[in-house]
């Protein structure tokens, strides 16, 4: 499906072809296509790119489409490679973590670092990080292509 270009988020790079992709829901999801390009809240003389993902209710284009600035989008493939890397030995605790120290790392990001930690302030935490888990595990090799690819790509790129 074509990516609208007159809209305010101006797409420069596209996949138009997402919904083939989308993990589980490939061939039968509502994100039609992936695009970096000038973000929609640009003002005159600032200029931000952005990465949307475009949904469609099968009439029209959602507004559900979410819109990123680059830096959170790789902030979140951060987050996720770390919380990957935490389940893959969570086994070893009891409830999944330590709960004496329920912070899994410090990634220094600008002078300062980003903290992850588990949240528990859940709850339900008990529960739903066993549902996590599973979760993570039943799209192990989803995720684990996804982050080989990346791995492939940035070593390409010389990190």
């Amino acid at each position: 499906m074509k990516i609208p270009t007159k809209l305010k988020h101006k797409p420069v790079i596209v996949c138009e072809n997402y919904e083939n992709v989308d993990g589980r829901k490939a061939y039968d999801s509502d994100a039609k296509g992936l695009s970096l390009g000038l973000a929609q809240w640009n003002d005159r003389g600032k200029v931000d790119i952005s990465a949307k993902v475009w949904r469609h209710t099968g009439n029209k284009w959602s507004r559900q489409s979410e819109e990123l600035p680059l830096h959170r989008v790789l902030d979140l493939a951060i987050l996720v490679a770390r919380t990957s890397k935490h389940f893959k030995e969570a086994y070893r605790y009891d409830n999944l973590y330590d709960q004496e120290n329920p912070q899994l790392d410090r990634i220094g990001l600008q002078g300062d670092a980003m903290t992850v930690a588990v949240a528990e302030d859940n709850e339900n935490l008990k529960e739903d990080i066993k549902l996590f888990d599973q979760a993570l595990h039943n799209d192990d090799e989803l995720i684990g292509e996804r982050l080989a690819v990346l791995a492939r790509l940035l070593k390409d790129m010389g990190y």
